[in-house]
């Protein structure tokens, strides 16, 4: 496993693949003088929802609406004041929303800081966040909104995501986007919007990124993970699902060489080796992250894999099944070990 660097997080990075549509859209909105007030980006996760609401935040920060018809698109340069006050979080016009920290590690940050130390990338990496955006958090936004804006212009709020909100923050959003002040962009993303309040839905813009096509993600790969041979470019992108944030998690996990040995593994039919099996998951189980990796790796093969054969039936069961074994298996912190077995087996006595 490598260790990824950050210049392509959101609040940093300024190049978007694939998403000209929805930029071109919100930019004539913005020139006609149609600007929605609260917009929800939806999409897979890692699509780039974060990247693109941050665009959003820069663009209405920065234009200048009485030269509107001069713009052709809404990018804006790394060198521009908004863009660094932006990726510094110190625009005065600007906050975004996340889930906080717990307690434990809120207490590490602040320790750090009175210390005058720096956390190091493993150490911020370790770092646990809150399940939920909690009513407190939105609250902030109130406080936020109520002081006037710097130079009497826009002010941004980008909530990311709004699927991780308790039900008392979605009723405390759902406030503010019933009576948003002037010249304040809401932003909500999510991940999944039908698991959303309706009345939240019903007061937003919506804006659906598409999944990035594979020559897409072979792009970004590419500027990304450089290092990458080009087959291994072209192996990860064919598994991420249209997901950046997806394929470059692959990338840094060797994700491909274990969706190649689960293939490698079912194509043995009925005529598979247990301890070729017991091989590959006592792998698996090397740790927590490599564990869920798997488990999303094999029913990603299965989705794949129906596809291609005419047993439909046995593999939705297989799908099934295994979604139900891996569901129980956290639930009542069963051995990870047997569970990963007991669903390869299945697996490999139904194809």
């Amino acid at each position: 496993m490598t260790t990824t660097d950050t210049s392509f997080e959101p609040q940093f990075n300024t190049y978007l693949l694939g998403h000209q549509e929805a930029e071109q859209f919100f930019l004539r909105c913005w020139q006609n003088g149609s600007l929605h007030n609260s917009w929800l980006i939806s999409g897979i996760k890692g699509v780039g929802k974060a990247t693109f609401a941050f665009k959003l935040a820069r663009f209405i920060l920065n234009a200048d609406y009485a030269k509107k018809d001069e713009y052709v698109n809404i990018d804006v340069t790394a060198n521009t004041q908004v863009y660094k006050l932006i990726a510094g979080n110190a625009h005065p016009d600007f906050k975004i929303l996340q889930r906080d920290y717990t307690d434990t590690d809120r207490k590490k940050i602040l320790k750090a800081i009175k210390d005058g130390e720096q956390l190091s990338p493993i150490e911020l990496k370790e770092l646990k966040k809150s399940a939920y955006i909690r009513v407190d958090d939105v609250r902030t936004i109130n406080d936020f909104l109520a002081k006037k804006s710097s130079s009497d212009g826009w002010r941004v709020v980008i909530i990311d995501s709004v699927d991780d909100m308790n039900s008392a923050a979605a009723n405390a959003v759902l406030k503010i986007l019933e009576e948003p002040p002037a010249k304040v962009l809401m932003i909500l993303l999510s991940h999944n919007p039908s698991r959303l309040l309706p009345t939240i839905k019903s007061r937003c813009a919506k804006l659906e990124l598409k999944p990035l096509k594979n020559e897409e993600i072979a792009s970004l790969l590419r500027r990304y993970r450089p290092e990458l041979n080009e087959k291994d470019v072209k192996r990860v992108a064919n598994i991420a699902s249209g997901s950046i944030g997806k394929a470059l998690l692959y990338a840094d996990n060797d994700a491909a060489e274990i969706y190649d040995a689960i293939c490698s593994l079912v194509s043995s039919g009925a005529k598979f080796k247990i301890a070729d099996v017991l091989d590959f998951c006592n792998m698996a189980i090397v740790s927590e992250q490599s564990y869920e990796l798997v488990k999303e790796l094999i029913l990603k093969f299965l989705c794949e894999y129906v596809r291609n054969t005419d047993k439909v039936k046995e593999i939705a069961d297989c799908w099934s099944s295994a979604v139900k074994v891996f569901n129980e298996t956290d639930s009542l912190n069963l051995d990870k070990k047997q569970a990963l077995m007991n669903v390869l087996v299945n697996i490999c006595k139904q194809v």
